[in-house]
C-alpha cells in the first residue's frame, strides 16, 4: 500500500492541464487533475458517456453548461456532480496558482 498528496508531484512549469488517474475499475475512475491558466478551447465542450463528479481542493474555476447563461464559479471546497451527456466547459482557471480538483467518473 502506497500514500501519496494530492498537492504534491506538481511540475513548475505546467503548459498544459495534467489529468492523472489515482484508482479504476470498470464502473469508476478517481483524477486528479492539475490547471495553473488552461481552460477549455473556444468552441470544444465535453460531452462525456459517465457522470463526473468533480471537488475543487485548491486554486478557482469557473465551469459553463450548455444552455446556461452564468458560468458555475468554483472555489476550495465546492463540488459538482454533472450528469452524464450533459455538455460543459471549463471556462477559466486561476493563472497565479496551481487549480486541483479532484474528479470521479462513474
Amino acid at each position: 500500500m502506497k500514500t501519496a498528496n494530492l498537492f504534491h508531484n506538481i511540475p513548475s512549469q505546467l503548459p498544459e492541464e495534467i489529468a492523472e488517474t489515482l484508482a479504476a475499475s470498470d464502473q469508476i475512475r478517481i483524477e486528479r487533475i492539475v490547471s495553473r491558466g488552461q481552460c477549455s478551447p473556444p468552441g470544444f465542450w465535453y460531452d462525456q458517456e459517465q457522470q463526473e463528479w468533480v471537488l475543487l481542493l485548491k486554486g478557482e474555476a469557473s465551469l459553463r453548461i450548455a444552455g446556461s447563461d452564468e458560468a458555475v464559479r468554483l472555489a476550495p471546497g465546492d463540488y459538482l456532480n454533472i450528469a452524464a451527456h450533459v455538455r460543459h466547459r471549463v471556462e477559466s482557471t486561476s493563472a497565479t496558482e496551481d487549480t486541483v480538483w479532484l474528479a470521479v467518473f462513474y
